[in-house]
């Protein structure tokens, strides 16, 4: 087993990376980073690492300081510098993956994106990327040559839930992809409850121009409490759709969790005019990109106690998918 842990976080993760680091029982490792005047960017480790395991916590994401290529490239280099300063192993800690929806041929000629980004963290050395809740596993299981590692939120979800869950609930998948991720929210939430708890899902169709159109909701909602289950909200278009199928299905009241809220282009004016009552999502994106009503029906559930746990259990060459069972 490698010597103790180094923790790393850049500037623009150094709040969620503090968090981990705290949960962890542990502080920040120094690092050096330097941003040019062309726009190229420097990252050192300012800490030995030499036969050290090193971790560096990075969520890809744009905000309004840092586009997701910043982001990206100032961890690969941070990741390729521990390599290079002799660290025992490196992984990267990626809350959010970016182009983890480019993830196939769309059209003739079209870029396979994810497979690219996955082969940089392999050129610059990393023997290992934690994530949680990809859009699509299998997709990260085999564009990663390097070793992968996966959480999930939903443990996260449930023990919030259960505390409000009502007799009458039913978990509902926003479209057919997600049938699976319900199904299984639907079974951690069941296991915690002590008896089944029904699944529906929406049927999803979009338009030459790539938006959302509603369709047709299968399952009964009719007089129960209904939570909508998804791996991100993007524009909102999608989880609003589902809101609003199932408001007019009857549901008594709606709810979604969504472990990745990005929340970009009309997603804040979308929320605010949904059916839902209530929302949550975690911390892997940064906060305030909601405001008004929209905020109002937001919570936030702490990711970093699940991903201080995986970089445990990395460490420690334990199990880091029985974290993942409720």
């Amino acid at each position: 087993m490698p010597d103790a842990i180094r923790l790393f976080a850049p500037s623009e993760s150094r709040s969620f990376g503090r968090a981990v680091a705290a949960a962890l029982g542990t502080d920040l490792a120094p690092h050096h980073e330097q941003t040019f005047a062309d726009g190229e960017h420097e990252m050192r480790p300012e800490v030995n690492v030499r036969g050290h395991d090193a971790f560096v916590v990075q969520s890809l994401y744009a905000d309004d300081e840092w586009s997701v290529n910043d982001k990206l490239c100032r961890l690969l280099f941070l990741l390729g510098a521990l390599r290079d300063a002799s660290a025992a192993r490196v992984t990267a800690i990626v809350p959010y993956l970016c182009y983890q929806r480019k993830d196939r041929k769309t059209q003739p000629r079209g870029p396979v994106t994810t497979r690219y980004v996955a082969g940089l963290f392999e050129a610059v050395g990393v023997d290992r990327v934690l994530t949680m809740d990809v859009h699509n596993l299998a997709v990260l299981q085999n564009a990663f040559r390097v070793r992968t590692e996966h959480l999930e939120a939903h443990p996260l979800f449930v023990s919030r839930l259960v505390e409000d869950a009502d007799a009458d609930v039913v978990v509902v998948s926003p479209d057919e992809g997600g049938v699976k991720r319900a199904g299984k929210f639907a079974k951690g939430l069941g296991a915690a409850l002590g008896r089944e708890v029904p699944t529906a899902f929406v049927e999803k169709m979009r338009d030459h121009d790539g938006g959302v159109q509603g369709g047709a909701l299968v399952g009964e909602v009719d007089g129960r409490v209904a939570i909508i289950v998804d791996d991100l909200i993007s524009t909102a278009g999608t989880i609003t759709q589902a809101a609003g199928a199932c408001a007019q299905g009857g549901a008594r009241s709606v709810c979604a969790v969504a472990t990745h809220g990005l929340f970009v282009g009309p997603a804040n004016e979308r929320l605010a005019g949904s059916a839902l009552d209530a929302l949550y999502v975690t911390n892997t994106i940064g906060p305030g990109r909601l405001t008004g009503d929209a905020a109002a029906r937001l919570e936030v559930c702490d990711a970093a106690p699940r991903f201080a746990a995986a970089i445990q259990a990395i460490h420690t060459e334990t199990s880091v998918s029985a974290l993942n069972e409720v």
